[in-house]
């Protein structure tokens, strides 16, 4: 079992920043992928980015690539995802997910863990 917890989300103003993090409880860390999805009001959970064991290779969505970052500190075991020039279509429920496989990982299908999320909210 993988506990997964987000924090971070709160309300900020376009063209703002925030950073969400991801900590995880059980076991090893190191040895899963991690990816951040997100939920707007009436709309299916949609693929942000993935952060992968192996060599830590990075995947974003179209829609956030050269905005949002997404890194691991294995140490700490804790997912980061770095969010730059926010904007209201960005507002959303953000969710950590956890899964032991590898590669471009864009399926909620994918992930065998997910956290409970927290809410990001930009204003225009």
């Amino acid at each position: 079992q993988v506990q997964l917890v987000e924090t971070g989300g709160g309300l900020v103003q376009a063209g703002g920043s925030l950073r969400l993090s991801c900590t995880a409880s059980g076991r090893t860390f190191s040895r899963y992928s991690l990816g951040w999805f997100r939920q707007a009001p009436g709309k299916e959970r949609e693929f942000v980015a993935t952060i992968s064991w192996i060599g830590s290779r990075t995947y974003y969505a179209d829609s956030v690539k050269g905005r949002f970052t997404i890194s691991r500190d294995n140490a700490k075991a804790t997912v980061y995802l770095q969010m730059n020039s926010l904007n209201p279509e960005d507002t959303a429920v953000y969710y950590c997910a956890a899964t032991q496989s590898s590669g471009f990982l864009s399926s909620t299908d994918h992930y065998d863990y997910w956290g409970q999320g927290t809410q990001v909210t930009v204003s225009s």
